[in-house]
């Protein structure tokens, strides 16, 4: 009976549970995703927004689910590697969850206000030692991908600085631009507008090489700071014990939407790496940027 079930999915609508609220960028990818994939799979997929805790409700959700390939859900970069070393205890461990399929990863950019005097990376490393803690980043929030870039900055160069978290990035970034911060690290896709209005003045790439919106801003790596490599990735997650032939057939039809042309286009205009590949592949990255931000977050003694 259970093959039988395997064999005739999907035969009824898909959950697909976003940890993240309506609106921002893991709920569009969602949407942009799924709508792709229930054209191939042939049913339709259902978003369920379940935001809170740093994603952690919506992750738990999707981990608790029932393992038949009728829930699933966007896997991102904290819950999954951030989160367990972040928090004291959680809800569910990152094993709890299967991999599917990385949908995308996302580049991080070095930001100033344009009216500030560091011109370069150097600049700003100079100044951290020459002023130790009186710099400043601003963040969306204690533990994402903003502070870590930055935690990640300051243990590779060996400065002091004052994070200064805000309820939102797009808070962090306003205040950048009023000149209340010195720095801050932002996502492509957000700090993209800004750069192109030159409200925003952008310093250095997270990503391994250039990115080609931004080709005159060297990466951190090219620059002598490899470890700086940061990227916000997300992908699609399914409950522990959803049988391997369903999540072939979701990685298949992942895989498929990716080639969406109009989708490649709006991934790549952001500034994002195109995912695709194996549930094995998927589960590699999120063992190794568990590892890697684990040793961070412990570095740096972040607390929630």
């Amino acid at each position: 009976a259970l093959a039988q079930a395997q064999d005739k999915y999907p035969s009824k609508p898909i959950t697909w549970i976003c940890p993240y609220a309506a609106g921002g960028n893991a709920d569009s990818r969602s949407r942009q995703v799924a709508k792709a994939m229930s054209v191939i799979l042939g049913q339709p997929i259902i978003i369920d927004n379940k935001a809170g805790a740093g994603g952690n409700i919506g992750t738990e959700a999707i981990a608790r689910g029932k393992p038949d390939g009728y829930t699933i859900g966007m896997g991102n970069f904290a819950p999954l590697s951030v989160n367990q070393a972040l928090f004291k205890s959680l809800p569910y461990v990152p094993t709890d969850a299967t991999p599917i399929m990385l949908i995308e990863k996302g580049p991080l950019v070095l930001v100033v206000n344009p009216n500030s005097p560091y011109k370069n990376l150097q600049d700003i490393i100079n100044a951290a030692k020459a002023k130790p803690g009186v710099l400043t980043f601003s963040s969306g929030g204690i533990g994402g991908s903003h502070q870590l870039s930055a935690e990640i900055f300051k243990q590779s160069a060996g400065i002091d600085m004052i994070h200064v978290p805000y309820k939102s990035g797009s808070a962090g970034l306003t205040d950048l631009m009023a000149g209340n911060v010195t720095m801050m690290f932002d996502q492509m896709y957000s700090a993209m507008p800004s750069i192109k209005a030159d409200k925003l003045r952008p310093i250095a790439i997270t990503s391994k090489k250039r990115s080609p919106l931004l080709p005159n801003v060297p990466s951190f790596a090219e620059l002598g700071y490899p470890k700086v490599e940061v990227l916000n990735w997300q992908g699609l997650i399914a409950p522990k014990g959803t049988p391997k032939a369903i999540i072939d057939k979701l990685n298949a039809a992942a895989n498929e939407a990716l080639k969406d042309p109009q989708l490649r286009e709006l991934m790549l205009s952001q500034g994002n790496e195109i995912g695709g590949g194996t549930p094995a592949d998927f589960a590699a990255l999120i063992r190794s940027e568990s590892i890697k931000w684990g040793a961070v977050v412990r570095i740096a003694k972040i607390k929630p």
